[in-house]
């Protein structure tokens, strides 16, 4: 047996239809607990997810569309992930019907779907830096990124990340694919087989890099700095106000993906103790790492529909001194 004999996904473990997982006793662990939870979990709040990031980053883009003559860089910025969340939450139906079901739509649309949905994952992941790097420059240092009077630029920035997590996205072009999983009862999957171990550790490696621990350091490092400025200037309400919704914004981005990151690397260092067969892993422990991915993952997805609710707070009530140009300009708000 060959490491090319397992397909993997980022937020699964499964098997090709050459292999059948088996536990210690050599019996066939099937996963119909997991696959039971999952047709029922999944639904449930991916719909809930759907229903209210719709909601969230529609009333966004309301407020700024109202505004769009008086957008400054960060309003572009938020304008961009609230199409971002958009377009990844509109993959969300696909992968419920494959929960219920079993995915019916074909190897096209699966490479397009997980291409998508890998496109905008990281495209809000990196508009969330790009925010916390701009309100950075124009609160501490009172510096634009970008003129205020070339929005141009800023769309073009946004356009390059776009391009970026484009790139990031072709291992899921080429990799992705609809078959059976013996070990899920021969549904149909779709899901990434990749052509051997390195591959996978790449790709896992990369996830982890670019798509939390890079952007979990410059959120901290920056919106810390904020903060720091904040608390040595004097106190009114304008710098509480923004106090909290820096606070709210970090929280939300910790509690949403630290659980699924830390999963998915003990999924991958429990992947890599299964090819050893003295190191055969029992139902039990495969059935519960597939119960905590899907729970982590849903939970991961849900950031869109929080991270919506605290920028439209903090745009419609036209107080929160982060919303503001600068420390010196601290009443020029763009809304």
């Amino acid at each position: 047996m060959e490491w090319k004999d397992f397909t993997f996904t980022d937020y699964n473990f499964t098997y090709d239809e050459n292999y059948n997982e088996s536990c210690c006793d050599g019996s066939i662990c099937d996963q119909e607990t997991s696959m039971y939870f999952d047709s029922i979990f999944i639904p449930v709040l991916y719909s809930l997810a759907l229903v209210v990031g719709l909601v969230g980053n529609g009333l966004v883009l309301v407020v700024l569309w109202k505004k769009r003559q008086y957008l400054n860089v960060t309003d572009i910025f938020i304008l961009h992930l609230s199409i971002a969340n958009i377009l990844l939450l509109l993959t969300l139906p696909f992968w419920a019907v494959e929960a219920v079901y079993d995915w019916i739509f074909g190897s096209v649309l699966c490479k397009l779907t997980g291409a998508l949905f890998k496109i905008n994952f990281y495209c809000g992941i990196f508009m969330l830096c790009c925010i916390s790097v701009d309100r950075y420059l124009s609160i501490v240092h009172a510096v634009q990124m970008y003129s205020r009077r070339k929005p141009i630029v800023t769309h073009c920035c946004c356009l390059m990340v776009w391009l970026f997590c484009l790139l990031l996205s072709i291992p899921d072009w080429i990799f992705l694919k609809d078959y059976k999983d013996s070990r899920r009862q021969r549904k149909t999957e779709c899901a990434a087989e990749y052509p051997s171990d390195s591959w996978l550790l790449a790709t896992r490696l990369l996830y982890h890099i670019l798509g939390f621990i890079l952007p979990a350091l410059i959120i901290m490092f920056f919106y810390s700095c904020i903060l720091l400025r904040l608390r040595r200037g004097s106190q009114c309400k304008q710098k509480k106000g923004a106090i909290r919704v820096i606070v709210a914004l970090v929280v939300a981005f910790f509690i949403h993906w630290t659980p699924y990151n830390i999963t998915l690397m003990i999924d991958t260092i429990q992947t890599n103790e299964t090819i050893d067969p003295s190191n055969q892993t029992s139902c039990g422990t495969f059935t519960s790492l597939d119960v905590a991915l899907t729970a982590t993952t849903t939970l991961g997805y849900l950031h869109c529909c929080v991270h919506p609710v605290i920028y439209y707070v903090g745009l419609v009530s036209r107080k929160s001194f982060l919303w503001s140009e600068s420390v010196d300009n601290s009443h020029t708000s763009a809304f």
